[in-house]
């Protein structure tokens, strides 16, 4: 596994209740809701979801007096279900106001989320800056500064133009946005510790919605600046494609040490799952070496010598199955999320792959024995057959880690 340590832009965390960002920790994967926050009872039941996928910081939309006076309450409804997870309040145009006239809910947030660009408009908008940042410093509270490309601050845009007009060999305006995005994050920033706000209570944001754009942008940002860095591709898009160009995106920068908290902003489908944006999120990570979070199923493609797809269906089982377990199993096993499980479809990759997992199975191509043996540690332990391969294979697993993974004191 990478080092961590390789990863992180900033020298001190910043802290989010229990969470820490930057300074050596660990990357931070976040979410956000897309309930009506003023609805306490559905946004306490995706907080949930959402807190038991493994979001460690989950955002909430606080646009109105509602949402504002909802946020106590939703706190108070997951302390009591033991749900610890840091909530983050989304603030654009009126935040200066509710949080003054809503003082619970400024203490019940865990971090305020702040946009320059929506902050206020002319001469309000230093005035309404300062005051997010006051109330900040006085409830203790760290603030992401997130600038959006869709939502840049006009007055920052303006007078770099300007000045790249006034240039001999103007920029092209693209790289003047780009550099507008960067200095709206970082003069903002200046901003809030002129105000009182410490340097470890500011995470830095600036999202783009194209991958070249975001990459450059991050670059650029992480060596004129040592803040904390939240990474996201912004509107991301759906299904695949959002999958892809976040993958895209932040695995270069993540690569590359840029990074120290992530949230990969999906458009779910209808009716679709919230948490997917989490798995995502969580995937790139583990894949990438740099942490670990559920056993990883490892699987073939499937080729003509796999014409059933009884391999398929036993693999998203086994996924389904494991992913479903971690909740329980994190506070119960040491290590079991970095377990490597292997369901394979046939005889010529299968058995190799099925040795250099800590357990597999090889299931019979076309045409091959109606056997599956299945491997442990390298060695093949039981050869399974009939038509209970799927469930004898998942009670195999469960042995496995009872007896591989020491239990913890919190069993």
């Amino acid at each position: 596994m990478l080092d961590n340590r390789l990863h992180q832009n900033s020298s001190t965390p910043v802290k989010v209740g229990e969470v820490k960002i930057g300074g050596g920790s660990p990357i931070v994967v976040q979410s956000m809701t897309n309930t009506d926050t003023a609805d306490v009872a559905r946004t306490v039941q995706q907080v949930k979801e959402l807190a038991r996928a493994g979001s460690e910081l989950v955002r909430i939309t606080v646009n109105s007096e509602d949402a504002a006076a909802a946020v106590p309450r939703i706190r108070d409804e997951l302390d009591k279900q033991e749900i610890s997870v840091p909530l983050i309040g989304d603030f654009h145009f009126n935040g200066h106001k509710l949080l003054a006239k809503y003082p619970d809910c400024a203490s019940a947030l865990g971090k305020y989320r702040i946009n320059p660009g929506n902050v206020g408009r002319g001469k309000k908008r230093d005035t309404q800056f300062a005051q997010m940042i006051e109330f900040a410093c006085q409830y203790e509270k760290p603030v992401r500064i997130g600038v959006n490309w869709g939502s840049l601050d006009q007055a920052v845009l303006a007078r770099l133009l300007d000045q790249n007009a006034e240039m001999s060999s103007p920029r092209e305006l693209a790289e003047v946005m780009r550099d507008a995005v960067i200095t709206s994050a970082l003069e903002s920033a200046e901003q809030a510790v002129s105000l009182g706000l410490a340097k470890n209570q500011i995470i830095i944001s600036c999202k783009m919605s194209g991958v070249q754009e975001l990459i450059s942008v991050y670059q650029t940002l992480a060596s004129r600046c040592d803040y904390a860095l939240h990474l996201g591709l912004t509107e991301a898009g759906m299904g695949s494609k959002g999958i892809v160009a976040s993958t895209a995106s932040l695995a270069i920068l993540l690569q590359q040490g840029i990074g120290d908290t992530i949230r990969i902003s999906l458009t779910p489908a209808p009716g679709g799952d919230r948490t997917q944006e989490v798995i995502v999120a969580q995937e790139i990570l583990q894949t990438m070496g740099l942490r670990s979070f559920t056993p990883m199923v490892i699987a073939c493609p499937g080729c003509g010598r796999t014409t059933s797809d009884y391999f398929q269906r036993l693999a998203q089982d086994i996924q389904s199955y494991l992913r479903h377990k971690m909740p329980e199993w994190r506070n119960r096993y040491r290590g079991v999320e970095e377990m490597n499980v292997a369901v394979m479809g046939c005889v010529v990759n299968g058995p190799g792959e099925s040795k250099n997992a800590n357990i597999g199975i090889s299931l019979p191509g076309t045409g091959e024995s109606p056997v599956a043996p299945v491997y442990e540690d390298g060695e093949k332990t039981v050869t399974l057959k009939g038509d209970h391969i799927a469930e004898e294979f998942q009670a195999i697993v469960e042995r496995y880690i009872e007896s591989h993974y020491a239990e913890t004191e919190a069993s």
